[in-house]
């Protein structure tokens, strides 16, 4: 008997007949003898329509108690979502059991609407499959140290249920998606695009952090870290498939590696719309101005990405960083009113029309010239590179949001991605 872990997300709960598919999947996979648990995402556009009335209500910046209050609203999604599923699995015959995210518990830290999972007590749910029910656990969601509901930020489903995993230590957590797997790339935009039968928890993790959709970040670190077998697959294929079939569809992220390292060099294109570039001009070229700029936008919670600093001129540089989006005003303000005055910088200038393009693959490794033939085929469509990073397995480049669609065809051709790889 194996303990397996199903998450489902907001398109596969969509429905009252999305549900009841559901409940039958979970069912066929209980009734073959596994222990379930599941963990589901809130109905979709249900977090954005609660998250909405709370907007109309109160459109002013984000203070701790706003943020609180946010986090006790988007957490009731989930809410719903759990109880529905437990009435399906028991229409189903199943003997099933909701909990919400401060009822197992999942400890969490105090950071409103971006907290992060410390530990996770399974005593209540090994007692519940131990008496042979199906456990239903809400995603997204936990609770901090002073009983305070606290979220995982958006696309946290995946992060509670691989957790969920890893403490419980589940044979497998299979990621049910509106997809059938992880692709080269998104198919909307290279309707060539193939689907990876496997791919490394390494290239998995750069594809997540560089604007892959398919599975949220910290669930892949989470996964990689406790080394929690996982599977990315579609809820929309009939819920009676065979279950052997089933188990062996979508892509598995895996630990295996040496072998594919010889047959792709890139394996993957990954890019992200959600960028925007700030630069400061003219701030003092001397060591230490790196930790002026950005250790008041890290106090600020605020992620930066890609960073350049320019050559100096006259004891003078430009400073440049990437945000998301999101963060885009609060880091301008930040910069204008603190940081920039700080350190003396000449003007502080943004641009909210860029985005990432990158290319990833543990096959990079082993292979020379792969940058140069990324930026040789992006220079043959026109397309300016604005900034560059790269690490062993990928190279990213930061380019106008305008070629963002062609510069992925056209990497997506020149690295032969369109062909199955020899078995």
């Amino acid at each position: 008997m194996a303990l397996i872990v199903h998450k489902y997300g907001g398109t596969s709960m969509g429905s009252p007949e999305r549900i009841r598919n559901v409940a039958k999947r979970v069912a066929k996979w209980a009734r073959a003898g596994h222990q379930m648990v599941v963990v589901p995402s809130a109905m979709s556009g249900e977090t954005n329509r609660l998250l909405g009335l709370a907007k109309e209500l109160s459109p002013a910046s984000s203070t701790p108690a706003l943020m609180r209050e946010l986090d006790m609203i988007a957490s009731t999604g989930e809410q719903v979502s759990v109880g529905l599923l437990a009435i399906a699995l028991q229409a189903e015959g199943m003997d099933a059991v909701s909990y919400t995210g401060w009822q197992v518990p999942v400890a969490t830290d105090s950071s409103y609407t971006k907290a992060r999972i410390e530990s996770i007590d399974d005593t209540r749910v090994r007692a519940d499959l131990a008496a042979g029910k199906v456990v239903v656990i809400t995603g997204f969601q936990g609770v901090d140290e002073a009983n305070n509901i606290t979220t995982l930020g958006r696309g946290g489903s995946d992060t509670s249920a691989v957790a969920i995993a890893a403490a419980m230590k589940a044979d497998e957590c299979l990621i049910y998606t509106d997809v059938d797997g992880v692709y080269t790339t998104d198919p909307r935009i290279v309707p060539e695009a193939r689907r990876l039968h496997t791919i490394s928890f390494e290239e998995m993790l750069e594809m997540a952090s560089l604007g892959s959709k398919v599975l949220q970040i910290r669930s892949v670190e989470f996964a990689g870290k406790y080394r929690v077998p996982l599977r990315v697959l579609s809820s929309f294929t009939p819920w009676d498939i065979d279950i052997n079939e089933e188990a062996k569809s979508g892509t598995l992220i895996t630990f295996e590696e040496d072998e594919k390292m010889e047959q792709a060099v890139v394996s993957g294109i990954a890019f992200n719309r959600d960028e925007a570039k700030v630069t400061l001009l003219g701030v003092p070229d001397k060591p230490g101005i790196a930790f002026q700029i950005l250790g008041p936008v890290a106090d600020a919670k605020i992620d930066v990405d890609v960073i350049i600093q320019n050559v100096s001129q006259d004891g003078k540089t430009d400073f440049s960083f990437t945000v998301h989006r999101n963060d885009y005003q609060r880091a301008i303000e930040l910069l204008e009113k603190t940081v920039g005055p700080a350190v003396q910088a000449a003007k502080v200038i943004g641009d909210t029309r860029i985005c990432k393009v990158s290319i990833v693959g543990i096959g990079m490794r082993s292979h020379v010239g792969i940058a140069s033939k990324m930026f040789r085929s992006l220079s043959e469509e026109g397309i300016n590179i604005q900034m560059i990073t790269t690490s062993e397995i990928k190279t990213s480049v930061v380019i106008d949001e305008k070629y963002m669609e062609l510069a992925v065809r056209a990497l997506h051709r020149a690295f032969d991605l369109d062909q199955e790889l020899p078995v």
